[in-house]
């Protein structure tokens, strides 16, 4: 079968709040309607686009929550839009296309004047996938309804106005530390560019086989983050005056009490990003870090 007239189907994930990008949007329905490919898009950003941006929104289906199957996941918003759909596309490892409307982001890093292009890639089989590693949460207590995967990290915290919490660390079963801290951030090599990194954590290339632990605002100075291998098992058990702390996955916060201890380890699946052929992990670093750039002028 000739590949502009393979058929295709992609779910569409998007962000509410950037109407002004409403003309990226209509872009790539238009190329995908004029590709017959099969679309299905989120019911929440559906209405927005058609009830609040009146935009004339043809797609094969609209779907509710996880209820979706597809060859592609296209993810139109920030890396915050990216991580959502990852999401709910859990372990069903349909690769995910990030386009991105907002700031320059790791995840979604397709310009919309690039989309069209990376459609096109995508039906000739010209681009990459990237297997990112995921971590998963279990609880010994209460349970969470929270998707219990991340992309980026796991991190426990305290609530608003709650003094430093203790968090009682294994790793493998064996003691590391009691950290005395605001919390405690888990990521994996794709989040090490976000929250641990704004807490003093290292950059970790993708696909390192790693974790990182870092701490949020330690009460000892000589507290450092610690890299160990991402098939290992950390558990933390809290305490705190207020007897709950919060619970962070990939930003979802849920607030659990200090009686429940919780496990993390790596998922059981990958989370498959598609990249531009030839796109190098180094480059993309330079720029989003600016490394090297002159900041004194």
């Amino acid at each position: 079968m000739n590949e502009q007239h393979k058929k295709l189907s992609f779910a569409i994930f998007g962000n509410e709040y950037q109407a002004h990008k409403s003309s990226a949007i209509q872009k790539v329905l238009s190329v995908l309607k004029e590709k017959e490919a099969d679309i299905y898009i989120d019911a929440t950003f559906h209405e927005f686009m058609t009830t609040k941006e009146h935009l004339p929104v043809e797609a094969t289906g609209v779907f509710h929550g996880n209820d979706f199957t597809a060859d592609y996941v296209i993810s139109m918003g920030g890396d915050g839009t990216f991580l959502k759909a990852a999401s709910r596309v859990g372990s069903r490892e349909i690769p995910i296309i990030g386009i991105n409307m907002g700031r320059l982001g790791f995840l979604a890093d397709i310009l919309p004047s690039e989309a069209e292009s990376m459609l096109e890639a995508v039906y000739e089989d010209n681009y990459q996938i990237e297997d990112h590693a995921a971590i998963q949460i279990t609880t010994d207590g209460e349970e969470i309804n929270e998707c219990p995967f991340a992309l980026n990290d796991i991190a426990v915290l305290k609530r608003d106005n709650a003094s430093m919490i203790s968090i009682r660390t294994t790793i493998n079963e064996d003691y590391l530390v009691t950290y005395q801290a605001d919390g405690l951030i888990v990521s994996t090599p794709t989040g090490s560019t976000a929250y641990s990194l704004s807490n003093g954590g290292p950059v970790m290339v993708p696909q390192s086989g790693n974790l990182c632990l870092t701490a949020v605002a330690p009460h000892s100075l000589n507290i450092r983050p610690i890299v160990i291998g991402d098939d290992a098992v950390v558990k933390l058990t809290v305490e705190s005056r207020s007897h709950n702390y919060l619970v962070a996955i990939d930003g979802r916060s849920v607030k659990l009490n200090e009686s429940t201890s919780i496990t993390i380890s790596k998922a059981p699946f990958m989370v498959k990003i598609v990249k531009r052929s030839g796109q190098r992990y180094f480059a993309t670093l330079r720029e989003k870090m600016m490394w090297g750039m002159d900041q004194r002028g």
